[in-house]
Order: C-alpha cells, then structure tokens, then sequence
C-alpha cells in the first residue's frame, strides 16, 4: 500500500514538474530565444492576450491594447495572440522596414483561424513569385489600365442606377455600396451566366463577409462564420461549374475568367482549377466589403461636417459644368486631373478608418534589431524577433499619432493641401506598403470618387441614423449610417 501512495505521489510530482516547465517557458520565451525578445508578456497558457486584443473601443481611438502596452514597453513588444506568439511595432519607420522588408526577413502570415475561413489554399496567403505573378494578373482587372478602360464605365453606370433606385427612401449606404459593386464586379468576373446563376453569385458574396473577422467574440460570430464558410463552399461550386463548362465550349468572351483561362493553359503556369476559383471568390469579396465600410464612415463624416461638404460640392459641380454631356458619367481624366480637393477627403476618411488596422507578418530569420534597425531606425536596446514567429503591425496607431498629425482625431481634409495625395508613405499606409500593399488601392479609392461625384451632383441627402462604429482593433460598423436621398431641385 505504501509503495503505491508514493508511485502515486512520484506521478503526480513529475506532471506537476512538466507543467511547471511548460508554464515557465510559455512565460519566459527568452529561454528559446537565440537573442533577447522585445518587452512584454505572453498572457494566460493558449489564449494569451487574445481577449484584451479584440477588446471594442471607440473607432476614433487607439485600442487599450495598444495604449497599455506601449506607456509600459514602448513601441516594440511581444504577445500571444490566437495561439501565435507575436512581435507587435507601432513605430512608423519600423512598420516601413517590415514593409519594405517583404520576402527577404518576413512573409505574409496570419493566425490559423483566418486561414481556415478563408481557405488555406486560399492565394491572399501566397507569397514570393507566386504573390508576384497573382498580383500582375489582378492588375489586368482592377490596376490603372483595367479601371481606365473597362470598369470606370461600369462604376458610373452602376451607382447611378442605385442611386436613382433608392431615391426618396432610406436606405443603408454600407449596404447599398456593396450591393452597387457585386452587380457589375460579378459580370466583369464571370460574365456569361444565366441571370438567376449570375444573382444567385451575388448573394453569396455579399454573404460570405468578413464581419466576424473583426469581432471574433460577439456572441453571434460563431453563427456568422457558419454562414461565411457555407456561402463560401456555395459560391465556390457555381464557379466551378462556370469553369468547367467555359473550358468544354473554349467560348471567349473578354472577362477575367478568360484571362485566367488563358494563363492556366501556359506550360509554367501557376494557376490549376482550385487557384482560379479561390482567386475569383477573393476580388469578389475583398472588393465590396471594406470599399463599403470606408464609403459608409466617408459619407458620415461628411455629413458632419457642412464646410468640407461644401467645398467638395464646389469642386464637383465646377466639372460638371465643364463637361460637355452633363449626362456622362465622371471620366478617366477628371478623375486623375480635376479633383484635388476629393483626394484630400478621401486621404482624411481612410486615415481616420483605418482599414488595415494591423497587418500580420512571419519572421523568415532571426531579425535582429540593434542600435539602428537594418540600418534605418535606432533602438537603444537590442532585441530579436525569432524566426517562426508572427509579426504584427499597427498602421492605424501611427494615423493616430498627435506627433505626426495635428489633432489627429479631427476630419480635417486641408491637412494634406499641398502633398503627394496617392503614394505610401510612412505616416500613411491605409493599404499596406512594400510588395504587399493591398493591389485593391486604386480600385477602392475610384470607387469612392465615382460614388461621391453622383451624390453630391445630383442628390440631397440627409442622415436619418449615423453611423457608430467600434475598433477591435478592426474597424466594425455597430450602428449602420441610413440615409435619404432626393434629386436636386433643377436650378
């Protein structure tokens, strides 16, 4: 009896001495280190610090998270988040260099549950030659030349028919926006299905969201994600159809499955079956959901504030009256040349959005950050990122930082008079930077104009409910702008 009391005694000493260890070294990462890690702290055993991560605040507000760890570490500090243990940067020359850095030190990576949602051979997680060749054929879609000579059109067309149909109603602009781009970015897609198929697409883009991306713990997300993954599963299975009896006709018939088609048949290249698909569902999600959100906030805080909307009125009207057909949709031309003043909005609206709130990388080696960062940025002390571990950084801390903007939480669009409207920099990167900025930039910003341009030209439009939204450290809408809309008055 005795002997076995203290095998027992012997057991459960060498279980608690193993999740001794393991508690220590989750707490004490540094023992694994090759370097010494930047401050922080990994949080509970699994979870970390993933629920203070997601915790809401006001979207006009840099996170708790963010706040509490930066007046205690700095700028630089480790986490766990989701499972991943994490190198957060709120510094604007550090996040550059991550950026600039790209398939050399660090690499596209997300936690796992954003690659099981959205597919692991999903091609948003590819990287090197492969990002590179997937990037330059989107461009033939939604780059300069494909928004120039094919979709400029259906943006025009498209939004003034929505426009005029939710006249004297009020209707959700989020919603709206979104439903005005699945209806001519599907046809540019695919553009031969049967008008029922063709609808019936649509509706599982619009469903397959990616709301629960950025409030993974509501209490509805887990229904949500039920539903994105069964909208995903269905979207992916019309297009599948849709491929398979365009390769049995070999009927061209100019959309971006033909160019795709076109590609795949080459004898080095990248795309089978399964990679057009996932690339068709990616542009016609991506393209709607966080185009809405920013159109949705731009609107509000235009609503707010009568000098912007005034002087955007002005400028708007001006090219109008300059035009030859009034009757004409906003051209490539007035769009590149005639609108100064509606790129300053647009700059102003997507720094205070904030899309891109944080954006993960993988560390491909041990990176180690000196007394000046790979040459770049002085740090006073020494610190390795790991290699195998997740890189996190933060854009939308630095769009908020009173060292950078003045009263940065105010809409001000005559900030950005006189400087360079459309390029990355390091203060502002609402789209990413280096090789992986978002290939959706140009797109998102020409349909924001094109969408304001046939507002302000021809409607009225007041508030009936504003827009409220929180950061989690996404940007999540919590309260949907509706708003009514009525032509103007022939003067």
């Amino acid at each position: 009896m005795s002997f076995m009391w203290n095998v027992e005694i012997l057991i459960i000493a060498l279980v608690v001495v193993r999740i001794s260890g393991w508690l220590y070294r989750w707490s004490n990462p540094n023992v694994r280190c090759n370097g010494k890690l930047p401050p922080g702290s990994m949080g509970f055993p699994i979870i970390g610090e993933t629920i203070e991560f997601f915790k809401p605040c006001e979207l006009l507000e840099i996170p708790s998270f963010f706040q509490n760890r930066m007046q205690r570490y700095g700028s630089l500090f480790r986490s766990n988040i989701m499972g991943s243990k994490t190198v957060i940067s709120t510094d604007s020359d550090v996040i550059f260099e991550i950026f600039r850095q790209e398939n050399q030190s660090f690499e596209l990576s997300y936690p796992y549950v954003f690659v099981r949602v959205l597919g692991k051979d999903n091609l948003f997680f590819r990287t090197g030659n492969i990002h590179k060749h997937i990037k330059k054929t989107t461009m033939q879609l939604i780059g300069s030349e494909g928004l120039k000579r094919k979709m400029i059109r259906s943006m025009n067309q498209a939004t003034r028919e929505h426009l005029k149909w939710n006249a004297f109603k009020t209707f959700d602009l989020k919603n709206a926006v979104s439903s005005l781009i699945a209806s001519y970015m599907t046809p540019k897609l695919i553009s031969n299905l049967k008008p029922e198929t063709q609808a019936e697409l649509i509706d599982h883009f619009k469903a397959f969201n990616i709301d629960w991306f950025r409030s993974p713990f509501a209490p509805s997300t887990w229904k949500i994600i039920y539903k994105v993954l069964k909208a995903r599963r269905e979207a992916m299975q019309l297009m599948k159809e849709a491929l398979k009896k365009r390769k049995e006709s070999r009927e061209k018939h100019g959309d971006f499955l033909d160019t795709l088609l076109e590609d795949m048949e080459k004898e080095d290249s990248i795309y089978d079956e399964a990679s057009v698909i996932n690339l068709l569902l990616v542009i016609g999600v991506l393209s709607k959901d966080t185009t809405s959100v920013a159109t949705a906030l731009m609107v509000n805080l235009l609503s707010k504030n009568p000098k912007v909307l005034a002087e955007l009125k002005r400028e708007h009207d001006a090219i109008l009256q300059n035009r030859e057909d009034k009757e004409a949709g906003l051209s490539w031309e007035e769009y590149k040349y005639n609108m100064t003043f509606t790129n300053m909005v647009i700059n102003e609206s997507l720094r205070l959005s904030n899309l891109g709130s944080i954006l993960f990388r993988k560390a491909l080696r041990d990176v180690e950050i000196k007394g000046d960062y790979m040459g770049k940025i002085f740090l006073p002390t020494g610190y390795t990122i790991p290699a195998g571990w997740m890189v996190a950084v933060a854009p939308s801390v630095v769009h908020y930082n009173s060292e950078i903007y003045e009263n940065p939480l105010e809409f001000n669009p005559w900030r950005w008079e006189g400087k360079d409207l459309r390029s990355v920099t390091k203060t502002l990167m609402v789209f990413g930077g280096g090789t992986r900025q978002c290939v959706g930039a140009d797109f998102a910003r020409l349909q924001m104009t094109v969408f304001l341009h046939h507002l302000v030209t021809t409607y009225d439009f007041s508030v009936v409910q504003e827009c409220e939204m929180t950061r989690t450290p996404f940007p999540c809408i919590t309260k949907d702008l509706l708003i009514n809309i009525s032509p103007k008055s022939p003067k």
